[in-house]
C-alpha cells in the first residue's frame, strides 16, 4: 500500500508525551483485514467472506511491496497500486 492512512490515537491517563515521538503507523494489510471484517455483515458469512479472507492472507504472505492489488470487495478504497522502483 502505498499511501499511509493516519491511525487513531487514544488519550492516555498519562497524557501524550512532549517532544518528538514515534507515531503508529497501520499494518500494510489492514484494509484487507478490515474488507474481511465488513465482509462478515453482508449476507451470509460462508458465501461472502471467502474472497476477501483470500485476499487477505495472500497480502500477510506477499513481501513488503508485493501485496495482491485486486480491489476490495466490500470497502470503498481505491484498490491498492505496486510501487514501480526505478534503479
Amino acid at each position: 500500500m502505498s499511501e499511509t492512512r493516519p491511525v487513531p490515537r487514544r488519550e492516555s491517563p498519562w497524557g501524550v508525551p512532549e517532544g518528538e515521538h514515534r507515531q503508529p503507523k497501520a499494518h500494510r494489510c489492514n484494509d484487507r483485514a478490515e474488507d474481511v471484517v465488513q465482509a462478515c455483515f453482508e449476507g451470509n458469512p460462508f458465501k461472502t467472506v471467502p474472497g476477501p479472507f483470500k485476499l487477505f492472507w495472500q497480502c500477510m504472505r506477499s513481501k513488503p511491496g508485493e501485496e495482491p492489488t485486486e480491489p476490495y470487495t466490500y470497502l470503498e478504497l481505491d484498490p491498492p497500486k505496486r510501487e514501480v522502483k526505478l534503479e
